[in-house]
């Protein structure tokens, strides 16, 4: 197996986004809030630049790559578009980001914001991924892909890289996978030290079915948080990484996503879009059960959502 990337290649990563990112904070949970037995810290992640920690892969891609006169494009469901959108605005390019006609108004909204130009791409998010491919072939211009790359990976990885030098090393950690560009840089970067777990909806488990048949097949998608966690197949790099490093996934149904949603609004005034609450879902509908005194890490990914869809 070719290595995509590394933990050099993760900390290079790091050293060359870090002007540009935040380094986002950890919260230590007191006095086991959920009655389970075990320490749980939650990495806030959801309060990266542009509302998920797609701007680190952003980042890591625009500034290790030459940039044409184009600029940059990218297919997404909303949060990678954000963050590419954020980043070429940071940088002084332009870009073009193609979308499904399923996104969220408020993710649309906020990519718009940052400057880039919207295109609706289809319905789904593999049509605005051809769409935006096609784009990139006519245009020259460079295509940040949301997982399957070498430099979307690096830059995901930091979020490991981060969490360790913050000194709140976790047992296990629970991370919601889509394309799986989120767990596999995490997973190289902390590989063989903690036990990674992801979690996916019901609805959306591409992950789940490439580990279940040995290599990446195409899946259906049906789930609330099919907007930030909806990809039909996983990427080639992050399966090549998981089938290594990841224990297992975890399936949590879209109701425990929400009801993860209503917690953390109620409980720590966090307002979290469903993709980036699923991997607490797993913890509070007892799809993962920790062992007594188990250190676990949770990560909060993305937190564009519109407030009235919170129950």
């Amino acid at each position: 197996m070719t290595i995509p990337v590394t933990r050099d290649g993760i900390s290079d990563a790091y050293r060359r986004i870090a002007p540009h990112i935040r380094h986002t904070p950890l919260l230590n949970l007191e006095a086991d809030p959920f009655g389970l037995g075990c320490e749980v810290t939650f990495k806030l992640e959801f309060l990266q630049h542009a509302g998920s920690f797609k701007s680190r892969g952003a980042f890591n891609t625009l500034l290790s790559k030459p940039v044409p006169k184009a600029g940059v494009t990218a297919a997404s469901g909303g949060n990678h578009g954000a963050a590419v959108a954020f980043a070429a605005r940071k940088l002084g390019v332009p870009a073009k980001i193609f979308v499904p006609e399923i996104s969220s108004p408020i993710k649309i909204a906020t990519i718009k914001s940052f400057g880039a130009e919207v295109v609706i791409g289809g319905a789904r998010y593999d049509d605005a991924q051809t769409a935006c491919n096609a784009y990139a072939q006519e245009s020259g211009a460079l295509l940040v892909h949301p997982f399957d790359a070498p430099e979307t990976l690096a830059g995901q990885g930091t979020i490991g890289l981060e969490w360790e030098h913050d000194g709140l090393k976790p047992d296990t950690v629970l991370i919601a996978c889509g394309g799986g560009g989120l767990i596999g840089g995490i997973a190289t970067w902390w590989q063989g030290q903690v036990k990674l777990v992801g979690v996916e909806p019901d609805g959306s488990r591409c992950l789940h079915a490439a580990l279940d048949a040995g290599g990446p097949v195409t899946v259906d998608v049906n789930s609330v948080a099919g907007d930030s966690l909806g990809a039909k197949r996983v990427g080639q790099m992050a399966y090549d990484i998981a089938k290594h490093t990841v224990d297992h996934v975890a399936l949590v149904s879209d109701d425990a996503i929400r009801q993860a949603q209503t917690t953390l609004w109620r409980d720590f005034r966090i307002m979290s879009e469903p993709g980036g609450a699923a991997a607490l879902a797993a913890l509070l509908s007892g799809v993962y059960v920790p062992e007594k005194g188990e250190r676990i890490g949770v990560l909060l990914c993305g937190a564009n959502v519109d407030p009235t869809t919170i129950r």
